[in-house]
Protein backbone atom coordinates (compact mmCIF):
# COMPACT_ATOMS: atom_id res chain seq x y z
CA UNK A 1 0.00 0.00 0.00
CA UNK A 2 1.30 3.44 -0.88
CA UNK A 3 2.78 5.55 1.91
CA UNK A 4 0.72 8.69 1.27
CA UNK A 5 -3.03 8.63 0.69
CA UNK A 6 -4.32 11.54 -1.38
CA UNK A 7 -7.77 12.71 -0.31
CA UNK A 8 -10.53 14.71 -1.95
CA UNK A 9 -12.55 16.06 0.97
CA UNK A 10 -16.15 17.03 0.24
CA UNK A 11 -17.53 19.10 3.10
CA UNK A 12 -14.27 20.45 4.42
CA UNK A 13 -15.92 23.62 5.73
CA UNK A 14 -18.21 21.73 8.12
CA UNK A 15 -17.43 20.61 11.65
CA UNK A 16 -16.56 17.07 10.65
CA UNK A 17 -14.66 18.21 7.57
CA UNK A 18 -12.56 20.62 9.57
CA UNK A 19 -11.71 17.88 12.06
CA UNK A 20 -10.65 15.50 9.27
CA UNK A 21 -8.54 18.22 7.65
CA UNK A 22 -6.81 19.00 10.94
CA UNK A 23 -6.00 15.38 11.73
CA UNK A 24 -4.89 14.67 8.13
CA UNK A 25 -2.58 17.68 8.04
CA UNK A 26 -0.84 16.42 11.17
CA UNK A 27 -0.31 12.96 9.67
CA UNK A 28 2.39 12.51 7.04
CA UNK A 29 0.54 9.50 5.64
CA UNK A 30 -2.28 11.69 4.27
CA UNK A 31 -2.48 14.58 1.85
CA UNK A 32 -5.61 16.57 1.06
CA UNK A 33 -5.39 17.46 -2.62
CA UNK A 34 -8.64 19.44 -2.65
CA UNK A 35 -11.62 20.45 -0.54
CA UNK A 36 -15.07 21.03 -2.05
CA UNK A 37 -18.53 22.00 -0.91
CA UNK A 38 -21.58 19.82 -1.41
CA UNK A 39 -22.73 21.87 -4.44
CA UNK A 40 -19.35 22.10 -6.14
CA UNK A 41 -18.71 20.26 -9.38
CA UNK A 42 -15.97 17.77 -8.67
CA UNK A 43 -14.98 17.37 -12.31
CA UNK A 44 -11.37 16.38 -12.87
CA UNK A 45 -10.39 17.17 -9.27
CA UNK A 46 -11.23 13.60 -8.34
CA UNK A 47 -8.57 12.32 -10.72
CA UNK A 48 -5.85 13.64 -8.40
CA UNK A 49 -7.13 11.75 -5.35
CA UNK A 50 -6.84 8.16 -4.21
CA UNK A 51 -10.04 8.35 -2.12
CA UNK A 52 -13.06 10.64 -1.92
CA UNK A 53 -14.32 11.41 1.58
CA UNK A 54 -17.79 12.99 1.73
CA UNK A 55 -18.94 14.50 5.04
CA UNK A 56 -21.09 17.38 3.85
CA UNK A 57 -24.78 16.68 3.35
CA UNK A 58 -27.00 13.90 2.05
CA UNK A 59 -27.71 16.00 -1.05
CA UNK A 60 -24.06 15.63 -2.10
CA UNK A 61 -24.65 11.97 -2.93
CA UNK A 62 -25.38 12.51 -6.62
CA UNK A 63 -22.22 14.52 -7.34
CA UNK A 64 -19.84 12.44 -5.25
CA UNK A 65 -21.17 9.12 -6.50
CA UNK A 66 -20.95 10.31 -10.11
CA UNK A 67 -17.35 11.45 -9.63
CA UNK A 68 -16.39 8.19 -7.93
CA UNK A 69 -17.78 6.10 -10.78
CA UNK A 70 -16.43 8.34 -13.53
CA UNK A 71 -12.87 8.25 -12.21
CA UNK A 72 -12.93 4.83 -10.55
CA UNK A 73 -12.22 6.18 -7.07
CA UNK A 74 -13.25 4.52 -3.80
CA UNK A 75 -15.70 6.57 -1.77
CA UNK A 76 -16.07 7.04 1.98
CA UNK A 77 -19.41 8.56 3.04
CA UNK A 78 -19.98 9.84 6.56
CA UNK A 79 -23.18 11.83 6.15
CA UNK A 80 -26.56 10.70 7.45
CA UNK A 81 -30.20 11.42 6.66
CA UNK A 82 -30.15 9.99 3.12
CA UNK A 83 -33.46 9.53 1.34
CA UNK A 84 -34.42 6.13 -0.04
CA UNK A 85 -33.47 7.33 -3.51
CA UNK A 86 -30.07 8.48 -2.28
CA UNK A 87 -29.45 5.16 -0.51
CA UNK A 88 -30.34 3.36 -3.73
CA UNK A 89 -27.88 5.58 -5.63
CA UNK A 90 -25.12 4.73 -3.14
CA UNK A 91 -25.89 1.03 -3.48
CA UNK A 92 -25.75 1.29 -7.28
CA UNK A 93 -22.42 3.13 -7.05
CA UNK A 94 -21.05 0.28 -4.94
CA UNK A 95 -21.47 -2.03 -7.93
CA UNK A 96 -18.76 -0.08 -9.74
CA UNK A 97 -16.41 1.08 -6.95
CA UNK A 98 -15.76 0.35 -3.30
CA UNK A 99 -18.04 2.48 -1.10
CA UNK A 100 -17.84 2.70 2.67
CA UNK A 101 -21.01 4.08 4.25
CA UNK A 102 -20.65 4.85 7.95
CA UNK A 103 -23.13 6.66 10.19
CA UNK A 104 -20.24 6.97 12.63
CA UNK A 105 -16.48 6.55 12.14
CA UNK A 106 -15.66 6.16 15.83
CA UNK A 107 -13.99 2.90 16.83
CA UNK A 108 -15.87 3.08 20.13
CA UNK A 109 -19.27 3.54 18.48
CA UNK A 110 -18.67 0.65 16.11
CA UNK A 111 -17.77 -1.45 19.12
CA UNK A 112 -21.09 -0.31 20.60
CA UNK A 113 -22.84 -1.62 17.49
CA UNK A 114 -21.18 -5.00 18.03
CA UNK A 115 -21.92 -5.08 21.78
CA UNK A 116 -25.55 -4.11 21.18
CA UNK A 117 -26.02 -7.07 18.87
CA UNK A 118 -24.35 -9.42 21.34
CA UNK A 119 -26.45 -8.14 24.26
CA UNK A 120 -29.68 -8.39 22.28
CA UNK A 121 -28.93 -11.98 21.34
CA UNK A 122 -27.92 -12.98 24.88
CA UNK A 123 -30.75 -11.24 26.74
CA UNK A 124 -33.52 -12.27 24.38
CA UNK A 125 -36.99 -10.77 24.11
CA UNK A 126 -37.58 -10.52 27.86
CA UNK A 127 -35.90 -7.10 28.05
CA UNK A 128 -37.42 -3.82 26.89
CA UNK A 129 -35.02 -1.76 24.76
CA UNK A 130 -34.76 2.03 24.57
CA UNK A 131 -32.23 4.20 22.72
CA UNK A 132 -31.42 7.79 23.72
CA UNK A 133 -29.09 9.96 21.65
CA UNK A 134 -27.87 13.49 22.44
CA UNK A 135 -26.20 15.92 20.05
CA UNK A 136 -25.45 19.64 19.78
CA UNK A 137 -28.28 22.05 19.10
CA UNK A 138 -27.18 22.71 15.51
CA UNK A 139 -27.56 19.12 14.28
CA UNK A 140 -30.21 19.12 11.58
CA UNK A 141 -31.34 15.49 11.31
CA UNK A 142 -32.98 13.27 13.92
CA UNK A 143 -32.55 10.60 14.94
CA UNK A 144 -28.82 10.46 14.41
CA UNK A 145 -27.53 7.95 11.90
CA UNK A 146 -25.82 6.14 14.75
CA UNK A 147 -29.03 5.81 16.74
CA UNK A 148 -30.89 4.62 13.66
CA UNK A 149 -28.21 1.99 13.04
CA UNK A 150 -28.52 0.80 16.65
CA UNK A 151 -32.27 0.43 16.17
CA UNK A 152 -31.73 -1.43 12.89
CA UNK A 153 -29.39 -3.87 14.65
CA UNK A 154 -31.99 -4.51 17.35
CA UNK A 155 -34.72 -4.99 14.75
CA UNK A 156 -32.53 -7.46 12.90
CA UNK A 157 -31.87 -9.53 16.02
CA UNK A 158 -35.50 -9.52 17.14
CA UNK A 159 -36.94 -9.87 13.62
CA UNK A 160 -38.84 -6.60 13.91
CA UNK A 161 -39.73 -3.90 11.38
CA UNK A 162 -38.05 -0.52 11.83
CA UNK A 163 -41.03 1.25 10.27
CA UNK A 164 -43.68 -0.30 12.53
CA UNK A 165 -41.84 -1.33 15.71
CA UNK A 166 -39.60 1.68 16.43
CA UNK A 167 -41.25 4.52 18.37
CA UNK A 168 -39.67 7.93 17.85
CA UNK A 169 -40.55 9.54 21.17
CA UNK A 170 -43.89 9.33 22.94
CA UNK A 171 -46.61 11.84 23.83
CA UNK A 172 -50.13 11.70 25.22
CA UNK A 173 -52.05 8.63 26.33
CA UNK A 174 -49.95 6.11 24.46
CA UNK A 175 -51.07 3.17 26.58
CA UNK A 176 -49.00 0.28 27.84
CA UNK A 177 -45.66 -0.20 26.17
CA UNK A 178 -45.89 -2.93 23.49
CA UNK A 179 -43.48 -5.76 24.21
CA UNK A 180 -41.99 -5.63 20.71
CA UNK A 181 -41.48 -1.88 20.67
CA UNK A 182 -38.08 -0.19 20.52
CA UNK A 183 -38.04 3.38 21.83
CA UNK A 184 -35.77 5.92 20.12
CA UNK A 185 -35.37 9.42 21.56
CA UNK A 186 -33.37 12.40 20.29
CA UNK A 187 -32.06 15.20 22.51
CA UNK A 188 -30.62 18.41 21.02
CA UNK A 189 -28.78 20.70 23.43
CA UNK A 190 -25.70 22.84 23.78
CA UNK A 191 -22.48 21.70 22.13
CA UNK A 192 -22.65 17.97 22.82
CA UNK A 193 -20.50 16.17 20.25
CA UNK A 194 -22.46 12.93 20.55
CA UNK A 195 -23.79 10.52 23.16
CA UNK A 196 -25.67 7.26 22.65
CA UNK A 197 -27.16 4.93 25.25
CA UNK A 198 -28.90 1.61 24.65
CA UNK A 199 -30.89 0.43 27.66
CA UNK A 200 -32.02 -3.16 28.14
CA UNK A 201 -34.55 -3.22 31.01
CA UNK A 202 -35.85 -6.48 32.43
CA UNK A 203 -37.54 -7.61 35.61
CA UNK A 204 -35.39 -6.40 38.49
CA UNK A 205 -32.35 -5.45 36.42
CA UNK A 206 -31.17 -3.03 33.76
CA UNK A 207 -28.17 -3.06 31.43
CA UNK A 208 -26.97 0.16 29.80
CA UNK A 209 -24.42 0.45 27.00
CA UNK A 210 -23.20 4.03 26.56
CA UNK A 211 -20.75 5.79 24.29
CA UNK A 212 -19.80 9.45 24.81
CA UNK A 213 -17.68 11.43 22.38
CA UNK A 214 -15.88 14.51 23.66
CA UNK A 215 -13.95 15.37 20.49
CA UNK A 216 -14.60 15.14 16.75
CA UNK A 217 -10.99 14.12 16.32
CA UNK A 218 -12.12 10.61 17.26
CA UNK A 219 -14.42 10.49 14.25
CA UNK A 220 -11.79 12.12 12.02
CA UNK A 221 -9.20 9.48 12.90
CA UNK A 222 -11.74 6.77 12.09
CA UNK A 223 -12.55 8.38 8.74
CA UNK A 224 -8.87 8.42 7.79
CA UNK A 225 -8.50 4.80 8.90
CA UNK A 226 -11.44 3.93 6.64
CA UNK A 227 -9.93 5.88 3.73
CA UNK A 228 -6.65 3.97 3.95
CA UNK A 229 -8.44 0.61 4.32
CA UNK A 230 -10.74 1.00 1.34
CA UNK A 231 -7.94 1.47 -1.19
CA UNK A 232 -7.67 -1.70 -3.24
CA UNK A 233 -10.97 -3.18 -2.04
CA UNK A 234 -13.27 -4.75 -4.60
CA UNK A 235 -16.47 -2.90 -5.58
CA UNK A 236 -19.09 -3.30 -2.90
CA UNK A 237 -20.79 -1.58 0.01
CA UNK A 238 -18.72 -1.68 3.20
CA UNK A 239 -19.03 -0.39 6.75
CA UNK A 240 -16.69 0.41 9.64
CA UNK A 241 -17.45 -3.08 10.89
CA UNK A 242 -15.44 -4.35 7.91
CA UNK A 243 -12.58 -1.95 8.65
CA UNK A 244 -12.41 -3.14 12.26
CA UNK A 245 -12.82 -6.83 11.46
CA UNK A 246 -16.26 -7.01 13.09
CA UNK A 247 -18.04 -8.16 9.94
CA UNK A 248 -20.73 -10.03 11.85
CA UNK A 249 -23.68 -7.67 12.01
CA UNK A 250 -22.34 -5.32 9.36
CA UNK A 251 -24.40 -4.27 6.38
Amino acid sequence: MQSTVRLLLVGGAGRMGQAIAKVAEADEHFQIVAQCGRSDELGDIAMEADVIIEVSHADAAERTCAAAVQHGKPLVIGTTGHSKAQVQLIQETARSVAVLLAPNFSVGVNTLFWLTRQAAELLGDGFDVEIVETHHRLKKDAPSGTAKRLAEILCDVRELSYESDVAHGRAGMVGERPARQIGLHAVRAGDVVGEHTVTFAGAGERLELTHKASSRDTFAAGALRAARWIIGQQPGLYSMQDVLGLQRGAD
